[in-house]
């Protein structure tokens, strides 16, 4: 009870030298400050391209190594390990601990795995700084990885079921009668597929019924895919994605850079022809989010932890899901926010999203209105760097936290949607300077 007393005691006092610095805080009085010290990325590559070769704990204690590079973090002063993926591969079902054993942290350290489609590194996030809400931890490292270079590929139940029963077989006439009744049908694979359990219905088959239940024209979605990929390339030039560290691919070259930007122009896109509802559907190869391999970690501390390390965080987190409940929850409205940076899983998807945000489509009482182009995505997004699915919400909190240093802005909003019909927001504030 006295360290509780002492803790929120000291809560108090580093909220109001906050609160005179700024004209606004979400800070609230014996409520732990949970920040955002640093985050770090691997480049973010097409899938079968250089990381082809790799594991995806190879990628994502890559991630965790250049966290350790970067913070001089000692390994034995983090509480937790949690990380985010969505197809896990069979060998390592719990790679976060896998990764942080290979990165060198102590095998005393928990280290567990969440999964929930495109914004798994947001829910592993957001659990670790509900960990830390609760007193039970002060530091955390969050991250999230995806390889979709090598898929799990399985054999059909069928042939699954008579391997199973040959390898309890006690005779040879019993293994003789169980291969003998095999069928060529047995052996067709079943290869893994991004669509719903539940519906069987793919993401970019859902995008095209979004953009057309919303008005989204292919032309609208070719400009907004257009833009993202000249917002990142001019943030890639001008060395704005500081949240990428380099890495040594053994056996190949040192990658630094995310290798799917491709600016093109309207006229290529409108060359290709729908991807997923033929011949009348808008989602394109070029509007959609190409299949990326790639990892991130984040280090999320309480703030009397962290300045008692030495660090200088680079945001408060304020996790909720869901914009309104995000800005409501926070006592904020859109115009409050200075940085957007949503989700691009489809250009059609964004577009919809949008449009819905401001339209009689929602609620009037969760009406938040359309956010400014002009603080929305602005070095390039999920179309144009990249999607690996487990390891996004790290890149979005982390963009967020850099852009509000970068532009001098307060708030932030992270939203991001995921498979399930689910989806995810979080309020980033910028921790004074």
């Amino acid at each position: 009870m006295r360290f509780g007393a002492c803790s929120l005691s000291t809560t108090t006092q580093l909220q109001a030298q906050v609160q005179t610095k700024s004209k606004k805080t979400l800070a609230r009085p014996g409520v732990k400050n949970i920040v955002l010290v640093e985050g770090v990325r691997t480049p973010f590559l097409l899938s079968g391209t250089t990381y082809a070769d790799l594991m995806p704990h190879d990628l994502a204690r890559a991630a965790l190594q250049g966290l350790l590079n970067r913070t001089n973090l000692p390994k034995d002063a983090v509480d937790y390990i949690i990380y985010g993926t969505v197809i896990q591969e069979v060998k390592t079902s719990n790679v976060a601990r896998e990764a942080a054993l290979g990165a060198g942290f102590s095998d005393k350290i928990p280290a567990h795995t969440v999964t929930m489609a495109c914004i798994s590194s947001n829910q592993a996030m957001t659990t670790g700084a509900g960990l830390i809400a609760a007193g039970q931890c002060d530091a955390i490292v969050a991250g999230g990885v995806e390889f979709m270079s090598d898929v799990p590929i399985r054999h059909s139940r069928k042939m699954r079921k008579t391997m199973l029963s040959l390898s309890r077989a006690k005779t040879l006439g019993q293994r003789l009668g169980l291969i003998g009744s095999i069928r060529l049908a047995h052996l067709t694979p079943e290869l893994p597929a991004v669509a719903e359990f539940s519906t069987a219905e793919t993401m970019g088959h859902s995008a095209d019924r979004l953009a057309a239940a919303f008005g989204v024209s292919r032309l609208e979605q070719d400009e907004f895919a257009l833009r993202s990929h000249t917002l990142a390339k001019k943030a890639q030039d001008d060395g704005l994605l500081q949240d990428v560290i380099s890495f040594k691919v053994p056996g190949r070259d040192i990658v630094s850079k995310d290798n799917g930007i491709r600016p093109s122009s309207m006229e290529q896109l409108k060359k290709l022809k729908p991807a997923f509802i033929k011949p009348h559907g808008t989602v394109t190869a070029a509007n959609s989010s190409f299949l990326t391999d790639g990892a991130s970690a984040v280090l999320i501390m309480s703030e009397e932890k962290a300045l008692a390390m030495g660090y200088k965080p680079k945001a408060y987190l304020r996790p909720t899901y869901g914009t309104p409940k995000a800005l409501e929850r926070a006592g904020l409205s859109m115009s409050d926010i200075d940085v957007f940076e949503f989700h691009e899983a489809f250009a059609g998807q964004i577009m919809a999203n949008l449009k819905a945000m401001d339209s009689d489509w929602l609620p009037r009482h969760t009406w938040v209105g359309t956010p400014p182009m002009e603080k929305f995505n602005l070095w390039g997004g999920s179309l144009s760097l990249g999607h690996p699915f487990g390891a996004t919400g790290c890149r979005l909190v982390t963009t967020v936290a850099h852009r509000l240093q970068k532009e001098g802005g307060q708030y932030g909003l992270v939203a991001a949607c995921a498979a399930g019909g689910q989806g995810h927001a979080m309020v980033i504030e910028a921790y004074p300077q």
